[in-house]
């Protein structure tokens, strides 16, 4: 079951470890560093789970628990250092779904994520699938096929041709999709996606050179042409 995971974690590392993970499971992943950046993020996005750490600068995990509890019923997967009975009762108390303690498998965290989604019901279903003629993106399975022949791809550019499929049609910029391909990599530059996108477009394109399907808008971005 494939999700659109918000993953709030202040450490870069255990961000991207907990990235590669989740990715590998197939969901889409956004990462955030700080609690006031988690709220926006998931009142702007509305994700299926957030990985939220509770020792987080700016708004503290627990306050940010108990706001996105208030305002909706999305799971809610505690990541805390503090391991004392009272300090686990009182973010379930204030509305998270599970915890975890640190330090932690992130193998463990990945099946916690899937247990709570299958739980809720949430996520995308394994037939959310995707055709713009020839071109089939499987997000359930993580697969995409040019007519019918399998093709393989790299986590960063399925990552992208998920996230221009999400909005067929729809133009994002370069910065659109570093934040939700890359995340807290704040190194990342336009050319890094640039060379993703032509990388993709060997794999999918009858002719790479006039793409069909990932459509370049110049001063804009990219798009995934609508299906007819």
């Amino acid at each position: 079951m494939a999700a659109r995971v918000l993953v709030a974690e202040d450490d870069p590392k255990q961000a991207n470890l907990l990235r590669i993970y989740l990715e590998r499971e197939g969901h889409a992943v956004a990462v955030v560093g700080d609690g006031r950046a988690a709220l926006e993020r998931a009142r702007a996005q509305a994700p299926d789970l957030v990985v939220l750490d509770v020792l987080m600068p700016i708004v503290d995990g627990l306050d940010v628990c108990r706001i996105l509890r208030a305002e909706s019923d999305l799971p809610i997967l505690l990541v805390t250092a503090r391991s004392t009975e009272n300090d686990l009762l009182l973010g379930l108390d204030l509305g998270a779904d599970d915890y975890l303690t640190k330090p932690y498998s992130p193998r463990e965290l990945v099946a916690r994520v899937r247990a709570l989604l299958r739980r809720a019901g949430r996520g995308a279903a394994d037939d959310d699938v995707l055709v713009v003629d020839d071109l089939t993106i499987d997000a359930g399975r993580f697969e995409v096929r040019v007519a019918g022949r399998p093709v393989s791809l790299t986590g960063k550019e399925f990552a992208i041709l998920r996230a221009l499929a999400a909005e067929p049609g729809r133009v994002l910029t370069r910065a659109q999709i570093i934040d939700r391909v890359f995340g807290f990599d704040q190194h990342v530059l336009a050319r890094t996606v640039d060379a993703h996108v032509m990388n993709l477009r060997r794999k999918i394109e009858p002719d790479p050179a006039a793409p069909r399907y990932v459509q370049t808008v110049y001063g804009r971005g990219y798009r995934l042409r609508e299906p007819r």
